[in-house]
């Protein structure tokens, strides 16, 4: 994939998990990275190990639920790296319960921070991403559950990125933009976080996995993102890709 070296990505929630392995792996095949975060430590250790690993990484903290914090972090990036070539919008807060259940402010923060954030991010980015520019976006499996109870409103929010990247996907061709999402199963903060809090449910839902195993961040979703992005898949955009070891099914 030499098509990446020198390219320059930002990646949101770049301080752990999917959004880490992704950086990791953007910056094994020459990728400048951007690495955007709300906890500064977390994405100051990523800088540092790609860093120390012969790559470059640029961390800046960044609030995505706020215009002006975007505003400035892409000012960042422009004047670190000059430009932009590729954005993955990985950040997301999870309003997870009954619809019963689910305060205004979770679900609110969960608007805020995955769709509004995406399309902000997208817009900030354009610009700089015509001519051969390529987005990612991060979907969830969760709408196409058939026992969708207590994760409506986080596949909601899901659904919404999924909408707005086939949209921009057709109205940005002319640009020569690529605009695609990915639905991934991976061991990130999230998915400990869930096995430890709903072990039994889990448990459940990892039988379902036809691979029979949690995705790696770097190696099975991150190395799949470079892929998706390079030259050899130039003639992908508007695509929900499933990196989860076969387990759902998108019809």
């Amino acid at each position: 994939m030499s098509s990446l070296e020198g390219k320059v990505a930002v990646v949101t929630g770049s301080g752990q998990g999917v959004g880490e392995g992704i950086a990791l792996a953007l910056a094994q095949h020459g990728v400048r990275v951007a690495l955007l975060g709300r906890t500064f430590n977390k994405i100051e250790r990523v800088s540092k190990t790609i860093n120390s690993n012969g790559g470059i990484a640029f961390p800046i903290e960044c609030d995505v639920k706020e215009l002006g914090s975007i505003e400035n972090a892409i000012a960042a990036v422009i004047k670190e790296f000059k430009t932009i070539n590729i954005l993955v919008n990985n950040a997301q807060e999870v309003p997870l319960g009954n619809i019963l259940d689910v305060t205004d402010e979770a679900a609110e923060n969960g608007w805020k921070s995955g769709p509004l954030a995406s399309l902000r991010f997208m817009r900030a980015c354009y610009p700089y991403l015509k001519g051969d520019g390529s987005v990612i976006n991060l979907a969830s499996s969760s709408a196409l559950r058939p026992d969708s109870a207590g994760y409506g409103v986080y596949a909601a929010v899901k659904e919404a990125i999924r909408s707005i990247t086939r949209t921009a996907a057709v109205e940005w061709g002319r640009d020569n933009i690529r605009v695609n999402a990915i639905m991934p199963l991976a061991m990130s903060a999230g998915m400990e976080w869930w096995i430890k809090e709903r072990p039994n449910e889990a448990a459940e839902f990892l039988k379902t996995v036809p691979l029979g195993r949690v995705g790696d961040c770097k190696e099975d979703i991150g190395m799949a993102v470079c892929k998706l992005i390079s030259n050899e898949m130039s003639y992908i955009t508007g695509s929900t890709i499933m990196l989860d070891g076969g387990q759902a099914f998108l019809g």
